[in-house]
């Protein structure tokens, strides 16, 4: 049986746009790895007359309801109380959520006191699965009433990534008719578009695995889902996709069921028992941000240099004067020297260097915005890649260090260097 779902994410705050909505998208992005249909999703304050219209309008047209916030100890935490009430169950005081909470907050605050309103936190739907919660207060429930399957998850993003994963997809799982996997390969150096258009004959005539792409910033993925009574079954429906994939796209594709270039990057590094370093200007710091977001990144990484003027080019990466009066900043030359000063300089094995104009306007020399050079340095020299990123500071900055991170990534593995498949 196929599954339709809705996401209610209640709360005032994402409606006036204070914060942004990051569990809808985790949440869909999980529903779909498990072969669950997202159609809607809904965001409503916390208003009571206008929460109990949205779950009414959701039961109607979905089987699964999965909401997020309005689980706290405030006055306008009413989520439970009205989804109970749309689903004719009453709230029972749950003593183990109760004695959780007293020891949360006894971790938490050392013994200080804790208000009586958290308390409110423990009344529960009664017959509900109870969904712990180990990284906050409010805990999680699952109920089923009236062919519908009501999961309701804390609204922090910490707290409700956690609860999906560790609690309710194991619910989830159980309602699918035998296994559903998913394989996700990433590309970098092709757009959506012109993915898309590559497969579309294929991808029309795949049922089961089905194959879709995704754009990201400068990269696609796509995503190869499977259902069969098991995951070994699922598996091997998988694998010939796959391969016919790979055989087409070769080594665009840098990773399968991975999450990012730099990723791949440090487990290269890892394996190969080398360091590398940057020196940024055009990306002000991106590269090495994005590479030591990553654990054990230290291992490696030996620094980075933010070179955002010709004299920190001269002076700090030893970039001669000459070039960068004859040919400018943003130049194939520049590049080539910044990556030879950072390796120098940081007493690395590799480094990388980014130079651009991200924009909004051309520089003092009349180059125009989206112009990157991004250069490798290594033992064996330099090598120097030209990219045309388009409008935007935000996309020439994170297309300037994945292409960084690309040069890396190709040297690491033996490839060529030009990015073709």
């Amino acid at each position: 049986m196929s599954h339709t779902a809705e996401l209610i994410a209640v709360g005032t705050e994402l409606l006036l746009g204070n914060i942004a909505n990051t569990d809808a998208q985790m949440l869909s992005q999980g529903l779909s790895r498990l072969g669950i249909n997202v159609y809607y999703h809904t965001v409503v304050g916390d208003n009571p007359q206008r929460l109990q219209a949205a779950v009414e309008t959701a039961r109607a047209r979905a089987d699964i309801i999965i909401t997020t916030g309005g689980l706290g100890p405030t006055c306008d935490d009413l989520t439970k109380n009205i989804l109970a009430q749309c689903f004719g169950k009453r709230l029972v005081y749950h003593e183990p959520s109760a004695r959780r909470i007293e020891e949360y907050f006894r971790r938490l605050h050392r013994g200080g006191e804790m208000t009586q309103n958290n308390y409110q936190q423990a009344w529960l739907p009664e017959g509900c699965t109870v969904l712990e919660n180990d990284w906050g207060t409010a805990p999680g429930c699952a109920f089923e009433a009236d062919g519908v399957h009501v999961i309701m998850l804390p609204g922090p993003p910490r707290e409700c990534s956690a609860m999906f994963r560790y609690r309710a997809v194991p619910y989830l799982e159980k309602l699918a008719d035998g296994a559903i996997l998913s394989r996700t390969l990433r590309i970098f150096g092709r757009g959506e578009s012109s993915v898309e258009a590559e497969l579309r004959e294929r991808m029309n005539q795949l049922e089961n695995p089905t194959l879709a792409p995704y754009a990201k910033e400068g990269e696609v993925e796509l995503r190869i889902t499977a259902r069969a009574p098991d995951k070994q079954q699922a598996a091997a429906l998988i694998a010939p996709v796959e391969e016919e994939v790979r055989a087409r796209f070769g080594s665009l594709i840098y990773g399968a069921d991975v999450t990012s270039l730099e990723e791949v990057v440090l487990s290269l590094l890892k394996q190969r028992k080398l360091t590398f370093g940057c020196a940024e200007s055009c990306t002000g710091g991106l590269i090495a941000k994005r590479f030591t977001d990553l654990p054990g990144a230290s291992a490696v990484f030996r620094g980075g240099v933010v070179s955002y003027t010709d004299g920190v080019k001269r002076d700090v990466l030893g970039v001669p004067q000459a070039l960068l009066d004859e040919f400018g900043a943003v130049s194939e030359p520049v590049a080539r020297a910044m990556a030879q000063g950072a390796r120098q300089a940081l007493g690395c094995d590799l480094a990388v260097s980014a130079t651009g104009v991200a924009g909004p306007d051309p520089d003092e020399r009349g180059t125009p915005v989206g112009l990157i050079f991004v250069a490798l340095a290594t033992p064996e020299g330099v090598t120097v890649r030209q990219i045309t990123s388009g409008t935007g500071r935000t996309r020439a900055r994170t297309i300037a260090a994945s292409h960084a991170f690309d040069l890396l990534r190709r040297y690491l593995t033996g490839l060529d260097l030009r990015l073709r498949p």
